[in-house]
């Protein structure tokens, strides 16, 4: 699956003005306050749906959370960070498909780079995390080990950063499919989704580990 250069913006522009135009009868411009809204409102609506059923997941642990401080420390750290992570991954994306150079495929250069990156990222990021987390968990008279916090930061942060590229590669495609500007859709869509997949990776981790 590839976009040529030059049906980039060009492409991207006619693809919203026609489906635009078909729903409301009117002339399309995607900086105007009313598309933005059009488009943005629905999603965001969802997305809050969402994120009150990543607060449902992450009630059902509050016992384990209370019981492991080091675990209470990780949980708003690691959804941040992959949050962040999607973020970066989605704009760098969003301007390579403007630019034209979007293609995806397993061999595409840009894209084994910036999956690169951001595993490296998320690598070195979830070590710090569970190295903290453990520190700050004993202070507070937590009981896991030093390996078993480092272990879970790691391995599910790592699940996650695996996750965010993947979800970040999808959400970019499909967005322009749609005929979405994937500068107002995808980083939304990205941090809100992982925000539950990252409470239900930990605590997948969380429950193998201890």
């Amino acid at each position: 699956m590839s976009i040529d250069a030059g049906e980039d913006l060009g492409g991207m522009a006619d693809d919203l003005a026609e489906a635009y135009e078909e729903i409301s009868g009117e002339p399309f411009d995607d900086w105007s306050v009313r598309a933005m809204v059009l488009t943005m409102v629905p999603l965001l609506a969802a997305l809050s749906i969402l994120q009150m059923i990543s607060g449902s997941v992450l009630d059902a642990y509050e016992d384990v959370l209370l019981t492991n401080p080091s675990l209470l420390v990780i949980v708003p750290v690691q959804i941040g960070t992959a949050g962040n992570l999607g973020s970066i991954m989605c704009s760098r994306l969003a301007t390579q498909l403007h630019l034209g150079t979007f293609e995806l495929r397993a061999d595409n250069p840009d894209i084994r780079a910036n999956s690169g990156a951001i595993l490296g990222l998320g690598a070195t990021v979830f070590t710090l995390v569970g190295i903290a987390a453990w520190a700050i968990g004993h202070v507070l008279g937590g009981t896991l080990s030093f390996a078993a916090v480092l272990t879970i930061s790691l391995v599910s942060g790592m699940a996650l950063s695996v996750f965010v590229v993947v979800f970040s590669l999808l959400s970019v495609y499909t967005s322009y499919r749609l005929g979405y500007n994937p500068d107002d859709t995808t980083i939304p869509v990205v941090t809100n989704v992982c925000d539950i997949m990252g409470v239900l990776i930990l605590f997948a981790v969380v429950t193998v580990v201890i």
